[in-house]
C-alpha cells in the first residue's frame, strides 16, 4: 500500500504543478460573497474563447478575506503569483500577463517562491530559474504583515488545492499518517502521541484531546461512535466552515486515526445545514475516501473498518454543546443533558462516544507525521499548538488568521490585523463567540491562549474575535449578545430561559434610558445565580458578555443610569454625552 499511496502522492504532485499553466480561484464562501464566481466564470469564457492551454481550478479560503477575490497563476518552473481584489474586467490583463511574460496593468498583491509542507518538512520548489526583474519587487506571501506572525497547521492546505480533488491532498502528505498508524501503531500509542504534544479540544472547551480519547477508550462497550462538531454557530465566525470547505480529506484523516486509536468503527460528522458547500465538500471526501479505500472495510488492509456519516442540522446554536449535539443526531430535541452523564461513557445512543470539533480534527494527522515533541513546542505554557481564529469587526485586515498560542492581543489586532480602519481607537475585543467576555484596550498585551482568557473573564470558544473601535457603545454589546443567547436559548432549564431574557430585559431599559440605581448589581447577581444553576454551557458562560462589560466599562454603565446618556452616541433614545 505505500507504493500505491505514493503513486498517488506523484499524481497530486502532477495536478498542483502542473506542465502546463494553471489558475486556482478562491472559492470558498467568502470568496464567493466577493465576486469569486463571476470572476471564475469570466476566466473560464476567455480561456476557452481564446483556445488556451490553461488548467482552471478551485481553491478554498487562504485567509486573506480583506483582499478577496483571489486568483492565483502557476506557471510551470516559475514563482506562484497572487492578484488580489480581482474583478471580472481584470480577467484579459491576467492573461494577458502570462502570455508576454509580465505583470503590467493588473499587478500581483504577492508571490511564493517555495512553500514548506508542514505535515512532512518537504519542499514544494515553484520558482527553478531566475525571477524576473519585474517580479522582484512583488512581496513574498510569507513578508506580509498578515502571515509573518502564522503558522499554518489546522489550515495548511486551505487556498492551496482543490478540495475536490484527493491526489492534491495526498501531494501535500494526506492520508500518509493514517497509513503510519495503521502500519505501526499500536492504538495506545496513538493515544499516547496525541495525549502528549497537548493538544487541547479547539472548540473552545479546551479540555485535554488525548485524555478524552482515553476515558472512551476505556470505557465499557463494543460500540463506540467519533464526532466531529461542524455546528459552528457564532456571529462572525467561520473557522470551522473555511476548513470543512477548503480541506476536507484532514478531518477525516483525523477522524479515522481518531477512530483507530479509541476502538470505534462508525463515526458521524455534525455540520449545519447553512453550510452548503461544506457539505458538498465533505460528501465528495467521504465518497473519495471510500473509493480509494481510506473508509470502509479494512483499511490499508490493516483489519481495521470505519465509515461516517454527515448529519446536517438546522442552526441551533445550544447544539454546539455535545450533549444537544448528540440529542439532535438522534433525531430528538437539541437538549442538553445534566453535565454528570459524560458522553465518553453514554453518549450517542447511551453509548461511548468522543466528540471533538473540526479544527481538533485536522491537527491530528500533523501530529502523528511530525511527533508529540514538536507539536508541544509550539505554543505557550499548558496550550501548545495554534488556533485558528476569524478576526473580524473594526480592524483593516479582515480574514482567517492561524497563530501559535500565546500571541498577544496586540500582536493579533496590529501586526496581523493591520489596526483599526480611519484612524479610530481601538476599545475592546471581544473572544469566545457570543459567551465569550469584552477585553479592554488596558489588556491589550494580553497573550491569548486557554488559561490567560479566561482569567480576565473571556473564554476561547471556537475562534471568533470580533474587534471593537471607540464608537462602540459597550452596555448595547452586551445587550446584543444576551438578545441572542435569549432566542438561542432552548429553554430546557429556568436560570437560561428566564433569567437570560430578564438580563436583556434590563439591558434594554438601561440603554433607552429606563434604567435606575441598582440595576447592575442585580445584573451581577443574577449572572452568578444562571451560572451556578444553569443545565449546560450556554447557561453556564451566558453571562460572560455583562461580567466582562460591567468589570472592564462599569463607568458606561453609570453614564447610561446616572447621566442618561451613551458615550458613543450609539443608544439613540437618550443622549450622548460629549
Amino acid at each position: 500500500m505505500d507504493s500505491l499511496l505514493t503513486k498517488m502522492k506523484e499524481k497530486g504532485m502532477k495536478s498542483l504543478s502542473p506542465s502546463k499553466t494553471k489558475i486556482t480561484v478562491g472559492m470558498a464562501t467568502c470568496g464567493i460573497a466577493s465576486g469569486a464566481e463571476l470572476v471564475y466564470n469570466a476566466l473560464a469564457d476567455e480561456i476557452e474563447k481564446q483556445k488556451l492551454d490553461i488548467i482552471l481550478s478551485k481553491t478554498g479560503c487562504i485567509g486573506m478575506c480583506y483582499r478577496e477575490p483571489l486568483v492565483d497563476v502557476i506557471e510551470p518552473n516559475r514563482t506562484r503569483l497572487t492578484y488580489s481584489k480581482v474583478t471580472p474586467k481584470n480577467v484579459i490583463a491576467i492573461l494577458n500577463q502570462i502570455a508576454e511574460g509580465k505583470s503590467k496593468d493588473k499587478k500581483p498583491y504577492c508571490r511564493i517562491d517555495e512553500e514548506d509542507l508542514i505535515i512532512n518538512e518537504e519542499k514544494i520548489r515553484y520558482l527553478t530559474g531566475a525571477l524576473p526583474d519585474d517580479i522582484k519587487a512583488i512581496p513574498l506571501m510569507k513578508e506580509i504583515d498578515f502571515y509573518k506572525k502564522q503558522v499554518k497547521i489546522a489550515t495548511r492546505n486551505c487556498g492551496f488545492i482543490n478540495p475536490g480533488n484527493i491526489d492534491e491532498y495526498i501531494a501535500r502528505g494526506g492520508y500518509f499518517s493514517l497509513q503510519k498508524v495503521l502500519s505501526n501503531m499500536e492504538p495506545v500509542k496513538v493515544i499516547e502521541e496525541v495525549e502528549g504534544s497537548g493538544l487541547r479540544g479547539r472548540g473552545g472547551g479546551g479540555f485535554s484531546t488525548g485524555f478524552k480519547w482515553r476515558s472512551c477508550r476505556n470505557a465499557p462497550g463494543e460500540i463506540k461512535y467519533v464526532i466531529c462538531n461542524g455546528d459552528e454557530g457564532d456571529p462572525g465566525a467561520y473557522m470551522d466552515r473555511s476548513i470543512m470547505e477548503g480541506d476536507p480529506h484532514s478531518v477525516i484523516e483525523g477522524m479515522i486515526i481518531g477512530a483507530y486509536a479509541i476502538g470505534a468503527h462508525e463515526g458521524y460528522i455534525y455540520v449545519r445545514d447553512e453550510y452548503p458547500l461544506a457539505v458538498k465538500a465533505l460528501t465528495l471526501a467521504i465518497s473519495q475516501a471510500e473509493e480509494y479505500g481510506f473508509l470502509g472495510k479494512d483499511i490499508f488492509n490493516s483489519g481495521f473498518s470505519f465509515d461516517i456519516n454527515i448529519s446536517k442540522g438546522a442552526g441551533a446554536f445550544v447544539c454546539g454543546e455535545s450533549t444537544a449535539l448528540m440529542a439532535s443526531l438522534e433525531g430528538k430535541a437539541g437538549e442538553p443533558r445534566a453535565k454528570y452523564i459524560h458522553t465518553i461513557e453514554h453518549g450517542l445512543w447511551d453509548r461511548p462516544s468522543n466528540l471533538n470539533n473540526v479544527e481538533t480534527w485536522a491537527n491530528v494527522p500533523v501530529i502523528i507525521s511530525r511527533g508529540r515533541e514538536w507539536f508541544s513546542k509550539i505554543g505557550y505554557k499548558k496550550s501548545t499548538g495554534t488556533k485558528v481564529f476569524s478576526l473580524v469587526g473594526n480592524v483593516k485586515n479582515i480574514g482567517l488568521i492561524e497563530i501559535p498560542m500565546g500571541t498577544t492581543l496586540k500582536e493579533i489586532i496590529y501586526d496581523i490585523g493591520g489596526g483599526i480602519p480611519k484612524g479610530k481607537k481601538f476599545k475592546a475585543v471581544q473572544t469566545g463567540g457570543p459567551s465569550g467576555g469584552c477585553i479592554p484596550k488596558e489588556l491589550i498585551d494580553l497573550p491569548v491562549d486557554f488559561d490567560e482568557l479566561t482569567k480576565v473573564g473571556s473564554m476561547m470558544g471556537s475562534g471568533g474575535m470580533i474587534i471593537m473601535d471607540e464608537t462602540i457603545c459597550m452596555v448595547d454589546v452586551a445587550r446584543y449578545f444576551e438578545e441572542f443567547l435569549e432566542g438561542e436559548s432552548c429553554g430546557k432549564c429556568v436560570p437560561c430561559r428566564e433569567g437570560v431574557r430578564r438580563m436583556r430585559e434590563i439591558l434594554d431599559d438601561i440603554c433607552k434610558g429606563n434604567s435606575k440605581e441598582g440595576d447592575v448589581e442585580l445584573l451581577e447577581d443574577m449572572s452568578q445565580a444562571i451560572i451556578d444553576g444553569s443545565l449546560c454551557a450556554l447557561g453556564g458562560s451566558a453571562p460572560n458578555p455583562v461580567l466582562s462589560t460591567i468589570k472592564y466599562f462599569r463607568n458606561e454603565y453609570n453614564a447610561h443610569i446616572r447621566e442618561k446618556k451613551c458615550p458613543a452616541g450609539v443608544c439613540t433614545e437618550i443622549t450622548r454625552s460629549d
